[in-house]
């Protein structure tokens, strides 16, 4: 999928692909292995897991991925890993 992502949603991307990324290295997954697993290529996953870098994907591909990495997608979606600058 890939386009661009609205403003309000970039650090939302931006996090969730360095919670994925931490989660799949602490899981000893090489982005080869989760890649395979979530039926995705390395390209893409090396897309998404990116710092710094907003890239928007499908739902299709947060559920492989979730299930790859043995989670339910709505815990892999509120899982946070950075520190919070913000309240709610």
């Amino acid at each position: 999928m890939g386009k661009d992502v609205e403003f309000k949603n970039r650090d939302r991307f931006i996090e969730l692909g360095i919670t994925i990324a931490a989660l799949r290295k602490m899981k000893g997954l090489s982005q080869e292995e989760l890649a395979y697993r979530a039926n995705i290529s390395r390209s893409h996953l090396s897309s998404i897991e990116a710092p710094g870098v907003a890239y928007s994907f499908s739902l299709d591909v947060l559920y492989n991925i979730a299930d790859a990495l043995e989670m339910k997608p709505g815990d892999l979606l509120n899982i946070s890993l950075t520190p919070q600058n913000h309240t709610k």
